[in-house]
C-alpha cells in the first residue's frame, strides 16, 4: 500500500500533533479544519492556539475543503467520538474506495453503543476502517518526544502499512488486528482516569491512587474478554500503558476533570471524553452482567446520582472477595 498524502482531519491539539507526526515520517499532510477561525490561525501563523510555540512543519498543508482532503491515500479521523459519526458522512461522499481510514478518538456512540470502526464501516463501507491508540500527549507528541502507539486493522497487512507510513524517529507505532481491543483500551481508560482525578483531587494517597488503577485494569480486562478484546491487546501500549499515563497525570483530560469534580470546581472546558462515555460503558456492562464498580461509580457522580464522597464510600464498603 503505497501511502504518501495523509489527511488529517481536525485542527485541535491532537489533530495538530499527528499531522506533525506524518510530515517528520516525510508525508504530505492536508490539515482539515471545520472551524474558520482555527483554520485561518493555523494557516496564517502556521501554529496551533492549542499548542502554543509548535510550527507547523513546511509539509502540512491547511485547508477547509473537505473534498479536498478526501483524495488523499489514507485519512486519520481526530475529532470527538459524539462527532466521528456526522464526519464520516460527509467524508463518504467524495473519498476513493479502498482508502484506510483511522480512528482517533477514544470513546464509543451514545445511544448505539458502536465503537468508532463501526460506525466508519457503516457510512463509508468502501473505506478500510482502522483505529489508532496508545500513551499520547499531543504536547509531547507535537514536539517531537518519543511516544509509542498501536495502530490496528482487521487486516494486519494494512495496519502494517499504515505504522511504517506514520514512523519516524520519535514516533514508534506498532500494528495489531485487534481492532476492538484497542478500541476498548482507549475507551474504558479515559472513565478510570476520572476516578483516578478524583483520588487525587480528594487527597487520597498515592496507596489509593495504585488501588485504584490496578483494579480499574480488572475491570477493563472484564469489559474487553466481554467484547472480544484479546487479553495481550489490553496489557499492550492501547490498554495497560494508556491507563498509566492517563492515571497518573494533569496533562490528561479526564484526569484533570476527574480532579476538578472532586474539588468541587468548574472543569477547564477541555474536552474529557471519559464523561460522555461512561454512562455508554455503564449500559454495555449491565447488557453482559460486567462487574465494574469503578465505572459504575463515576457514572453515578456525573450523573448526580452520588455525591463524590459516597462514590468512594460504596467503593470502600464492598463485600470482601478474592482478588480476580
Amino acid at each position: 500500500m503505497n501511502i504518501q498524502r495523509i489527511a488529517v482531519l481536525g485542527g485541535g491539539a491532537w489533530g495538530t500533533a499527528l499531522a506533525q507526526v506524518c510530515a517528520r515520517a516525510g508525508r504530505d499532510v492536508m490539515l482539515w479544519e471545520f472551524d474558520a477561525g482555527n483554520a485561518e490561525h493555523l494557516a496564517d501563523r502556521r501554529e496551533s492556539k492549542f499548542l502554543p510555540g509548535v510550527k507547523l512543519e513546511d509539509k502540512i498543508k491547511v485547508t477547509r475543503a473537505l473534498a479536498e482532503a478526501a483524495q488523499s491515500d489514507a485519512i486519520l479521523l481526530v475529532v470527538p467520538a459524539q462527532a466521528m459519526r456526522s464526519v464520516i458522512k460527509s467524508l463518504a461522499q467524495t473519498m476513493k474506495n479502498g482508502t484506510p481510514v483511522i480512528a482517533c478518538a477514544k470513546g464509543i456512540e451514545h445511544g448505539t453503543h458502536k465503537f468508532m470502526t463501526e460506525i466508519i464501516a457503516e457510512h463509508a463501507p468502501a473505506a478500510v476502517p482502522a483505529i489508532l491508540s496508545g500513551p499520547s500527549f499531543a504536547a509531547d507528541v507535537a514536539r517531537g518526544l518519543p511516544t509509542a502507539v498501536t495502530i490496528a486493522a482487521a487486516d494486519e497487512g494494512v495496519a502494517h502499512d499504515l505504522a511504517h507510513a506514520f514512523s519516524s524517529g520519535t514516533f514508534r507505532p506498532y500494528h495489531s488486528s485487534d481492532v476492538r481491543g484497542v478500541e476498548i483500551g482507549g475507551s474504558v481508560k479515559n472513565v478510570l482516569a476520572i476516578a483516578s482525578g478524583i483520588v487525587t483531587g480528594r487527597g487520597l494517597g498515592a496507596s489509593a491512587s495504585a488501588a485504584l488503577t490496578t483494579r480499574g485494569f480488572a475491570e477493563m480486562m472484564r469489559f474487553g474478554k466481554a467484547f472480544g478484546a484479546r487479553a495481550e491487546t489490553l496489557t499492550g501500549l492501547s490498554g495497560l500503558g494508556d491507563l498509566i499515563l492517563t492515571c497518573s497525570s494533569p496533562q490528561s483530560r479526564n484526569f484533570s476533570f476527574g480532579v476538578s469534580l472532586a474539588k468541587g470546581v468548574a472543569p477547564d472546558g477541555k474536552l474529557a471524553e471519559g464523561a460522555f462515555t461512561a454512562p455508554v460503558i455503564l449500559e454495555m456492562a449491565r447488557e453482559k452482567n460486567i462487574d465494574m464498580p469503578i465505572s459504575v461509580a463515576v457514572a453515578a457522580v456525573l450523573a448526580g446520582e452520588l455525591s463524590v464522597d459516597q462514590a468512594i464510600e460504596s467503593l470502600m464498603a464492598r463485600p470482601i472477595k478474592s482478588e480476580q
